[in-house]
């Protein structure tokens, strides 16, 4: 039972990983439209604001997974330690 839930786990693993590779490449191809609507506004302070606030928004989108999987990683852990 244990072999079993350890390859489950490490494909479930496998599977966040590339996820998580997607969600970066997602947040960089929404930031890329921020940046330049914030080139094209000529700077004002208006367009820095809401770039920063997007920008924000879109880096919690991106790290938020980031720190989930490493909580999920170590709970895993610790659950196939005790099953051990």
């Amino acid at each position: 039972m244990s072999a079993t839930l350890t390859t489950f786990l490490g494909m479930f693993m496998k599977l966040g990983v590339v996820a998580l590779v997607f969600n970066e490449v997602r947040g960089a191809v929404l930031a890329l439209p921020v940046l330049y609507a914030m080139f094209q506004s000529g700077g004002s302070l208006m367009a820095i604001w809401l770039g920063v606030c997007s920008l924000a928004g879109i880096a919690l989108s991106v790290v938020v997974p980031i720190f989930a999987a490493k909580k999920l990683e170590r709970f895993a852990q610790a659950r196939l330690a005790l099953a051990g």
